[in-house]
């Protein structure tokens, strides 16, 4: 499979992500509440993902299907909430270019970890040297944004 074109819309997605924590601090301006802000962004998000689900079709959803299911699974909507609502209360504070520098570390340390032990039952790559030398190349250019 070719990744090129995923990778594409992986940056697309992320070019598009970029704008999310500014139209939230808006909304939390105007309601004077980030974490109805967050909430708001959040259910807008559930009728969107109800309509894609309803126009997609249903899958293969069953009773037993999920019950099957790690608990810890069902955590990841609270992923996305952490997202949303910290980007609402830190992007303000530290701007977007610092906030995402962060997030993006944090993503690929984490990743990197997940990646070589294969957690979540992902396939085991291990860590190598040419990885470890892009994300320490993207921690260190956090640090040199924070001082600019």
């Amino acid at each position: 499979m070719q990744t090129l074109p995923y990778m594409f819309a992986a940056l697309a997605v992320g070019a598009m992500i970029s704008a999310q924590p500014f139209m939230n601090a808006m909304l939390a301006r105007a309601i004077g509440n980030p974490f109805g802000a967050a909430t708001i962004s959040i259910a807008v998000a559930l009728l969107a993902c109800i309509a894609l689900f309803l126009f997609t079709g249903y899958g293969n959803i069953t009773a037993d299907g999920l019950i099957t299911l790690p608990w810890w699974v069902y955590l990841a909507g609270l992923a996305g909430t952490v997202f949303v609502a910290g980007g609402v209360l830190i992007t303000p504070v530290t701007g977007a270019l610092i906030f995402f520098y962060c997030v993006i570390a944090g993503q690929l340390i984490s990743s990197t970890a997940a990646d070589h032990f294969g957690a979540f039952r992902l396939e085991v790559r291990k860590v190598s040297l040419a990885r470890l030398a892009g994300v320490f190349l993207v921690l260190g250019g956090s640090v040199l944004v924070s001082q600019g």
